[in-house]
């Protein structure tokens, strides 16, 4: 079979599938009309069922946070939160156990942080998983992550108090403990090099072009930004400064956050759009009750044949 007979086939298989449900939809109105008082009974009730799953106290919505990993890897965060959606793999004494026992805080979900310019800061969050550790131009962070879940109007008071069960959660790891430990080291001594060249920076900057006397070295000026004192050329590194004073406001930010291993860069958020919206609910209910009514009419239309069938 060459690659022309493959499109044929796939194109005959495409077709007779779009015919067997065009084929299903003919006779689900047929059955409608014939048996309309059963559709429309079932409808009736399936509209009813969606209007009260909707209602306002029980629109259930979806919590966003940034968690800023201070130290530990993706695939610890990923250890520790596994227990997460299971209450039989949570002990007891946790103090997110009775959130997730008893079903206010549900279907946790973990989604990547992306950076498009390779900057050390966040664009956007990856809620549909297309990108990929690969990718070089959508580049996954190795320091953030965001972390959701779902609760429902009705408990909505109590997500400050499972946003801290989960950081005590997440922060009594004993592996994520040690890497936070080697990471405020290893930051803590980056911070202080920044600073120390930042100043070595503003001390040349000041001896040659402030505190040198001007009858030592004479200053002339060029065209291309070079100044010249007597037979030196020197240049001003004033980009090298803002990149070394920006390169330093950045560490000092990771070092005011890092207090913990896991921290939040927000707390969580909720989500403009409920997850069980009136709509959404109405449209799935109205499908999922035509359809049950069409195959309870159809049962009912073939009900002398699965008669004979059954005495059989």
């Amino acid at each position: 079979m060459n690659f022309f007979d493959l499109c044929v086939a796939i194109g005959r298989a495409i077709g007779r599938a779009c015919a067997a449900c065009w084929r299903v939809f003919e006779r689900m109105v047929r059955l409608t009309y014939r048996y309309w008082y059963i559709v429309v009974t079932i409808l009736i009730l399936a509209i009813a069922a969606a209007v009260y799953t909707s209602r306002n106290e029980n629109l259930t919505y979806k919590m966003n946070a940034v968690a800023m990993l201070n130290g530990p890897s993706i695939q610890q965060f990923e250890q520790a939160y596994a227990p997460l959606l299971s209450t039989r793999m949570l002990p007891d004494e946790a103090a997110i156990t009775p959130f997730i026992k008893d079903h206010i805080a549900t279907d946790f979900n973990t989604f990547r942080v992306v950076d498009c310019l390779d900057d050390g800061t966040p664009d956007y969050i990856d809620f549909k998983h297309k990108s990929q550790p690969t990718d070089t131009v959508k580049v996954q962070m190795k320091d953030r992550l965001c972390l959701q879940f779902r609760v429902k109007v009705k408990n909505m008071h109590q997500v400050p108090a499972i946003e801290q069960a989960l950081l005590e959660w997440f922060n009594s790891n004993e592996a994520m403990q040690h890497s936070f430990a080697v990471y405020r080291k290893n930051l803590a001594e980056e911070v202080a090099f920044n600073h120390n060249q930042a100043q070595k920076l503003d001390s040349l900057t000041s001896e040659y072009y402030f505190n040198a006397p001007s009858a030592a070295r004479p200053m002339n000026y060029s065209s291309n930004g070079v100044n010249f004192y007597g037979d030196r050329d020197i240049e001003l590194f004033l980009e090298d400064i803002y990149e070394q004073h920006d390169h330093l406001q950045q560490k000092d930010y990771r070092m005011l956050l890092a207090t913990a291993p896991v921290t939040f860069e927000n707390h969580f958020s909720t989500a403009p759009i409920p997850v069980n919206n009136r709509l959404k609910m109405i449209v799935i209910f109205f499908l999922l009750g035509w359809i049950f009514g069409c195959t309870l009419a159809e049962l009912i239309d073939k009900r002398k044949a699965i008669i004979e069938w059954l005495k059989q």
